[in-house]
């Protein structure tokens, strides 16, 4: 009978050193400095200016996709202040509008703000990325959450960024997106 909780905290001691592992070494444990000498370098003013199209997926906590979408967007810049209009179709027919403000520091610190936000986003571009940790409330219909999102954001060229973001509640892993974003030539 001694076996058994020997056993269970040895699993526990295990399951700890995994979550302590990801944090320092996965997703979460990225930094912008990371991305530093990558380019081409990212310029929200300039990047996410104009019409955007986007295309993406929603995973749900289990790794399987749960929502597909696509989105037609416009950045307009005025100096280091700028909004994001989104305007998301998703493959339910549910259809979502969001508005970004969005200010950027001279030192690349971004400050994020949204109706659908709890407080303000904050986060940094640096190289070739865009960090940014912010709390978002899902919508009444998905039922209220307020969910941590860690949001990255890399350039690949200079019409292209892919998106990745992770939804947490609890410090656990919810759900994931990730998305191609186009600048449209006009």
């Amino acid at each position: 009978m001694s076996i058994f909780p020997t056993l269970l905290a040895g699993m526990a001691l295990m399951l700890a050193l995994l979550a302590i592992g990801q944090r320092f070494r996965g997703f979460k444990a990225q930094k912008p400095q990371d991305y530093a000498r990558m380019e081409p370098r990212v310029d929200i003013r300039k990047h996410l200016s104009g019409p955007i199209r986007c295309e993406g997926v929603i995973y749900g906590p289990m790794g399987r996709v749960t929502s597909r979408f696509t989105a037609d967007m416009e950045g307009r810049w005025d100096g280091n202040r700028g909004t994001l209009a989104e305007h998301f179709t998703y493959d339910s027919g549910t259809k979502q509008d969001r508005e970004w403000r969005l200010t950027l520091g001279n030192d690349g610190r971004v400050t994020a703000e949204a109706d659908d936000l709890v407080g303000k986003g904050t986060g940094q571009q640096e190289g070739a990325a865009l960090h940014l940790n912010y709390t978002i409330r899902l919508p009444e219909s998905a039922g209220g959450h307020a969910l941590q999102v860690t949001d990255w954001m890399y350039l690949v060229d200079e019409r292209t960024i892919v998106n990745r973001s992770q939804f947490r509640k609890f410090g656990i892993k919810v759900a994931e997106l990730v998305a191609t974003m186009r600048r449209v030539e006009t």
